[in-house]
């Protein structure tokens, strides 16, 4: 099949939907995020990408913390509400129950199955964002969400996000297996 040309504006999907969590002027403030990654093993840290412009950014700098809560596809809707309201005029944290942990300024919800606390590592400034990277302190999950005592991920359900079309999407079936699936290629390498 032969490729054609689709242009700057593409995204690698589906991404992982959060809420990313810091005190604003001493409330919970959270804010829903699709562009989220893990970037270093050990120690391990995570990083999400802001719009300079949203509410949240300030205070992640200000607390040197922040939080990343992974909401199940049925949280949707309060989801897709802290995306559309800003914190500077909104209560967000009435939404949810909130909790914390070692930290005390990296908020915390309790309905998300997994819950991530972070120590702020690093900002990067880019041209209309900021990436935040943080050293992932402690995390906790809802019992019920794990599989010999990790996340499983058909049981977290997490809400995933495709652009530029802005669809929301569950998780469909595990596909295989990760550094196992190609192995029998190795095998016939060089014949």
């Amino acid at each position: 099949m032969e490729k054609v040309s689709i242009g700057t504006s593409v995204f690698v999907f589906p991404m992982p939907v959060v809420l990313v969590g810091t005190l604003a002027q001493g409330k919970a403030n959270f804010m829903t995020v699709g562009w989220v990654s893990r970037v270093n093993a050990s120690p391990p840290m995570i990083a999400v990408a802001l719009g300079k412009h949203h509410y949240t950014v300030p205070f992640i700098v200000e607390n040197g913390t922040f939080s990343v809560c992974v909401p199940s596809a049925d949280m949707r809707e309060k989801t897709d509400y802290c995306g559309l309201v800003t914190g500077e005029k909104t209560d967000k944290s009435k939404l949810f129950d909130v909790f914390y942990g070692s930290l005390q300024t990296a908020p915390m919800i309790k309905e998300c199955p997994l819950c991530i606390e972070c120590r702020l590592v690093k900002a990067v400034e880019l041209p209309t964002n900021d990436v935040f990277i943080g050293e992932i302190t402690a995390s906790y999950a809802d019992e019920g969400c794990l599989s010999d005592g990790k996340p499983d991920f058909k049981k977290v359900d997490p809400l995933l996000l495709t652009m530029p079309d802005n669809g929301y999407w569950a998780l469909g079936e595990r596909a295989g297996k990760a550094w196992s699936d190609g192995k029998k290629l190795m095998s016939n390498a060089g014949k």
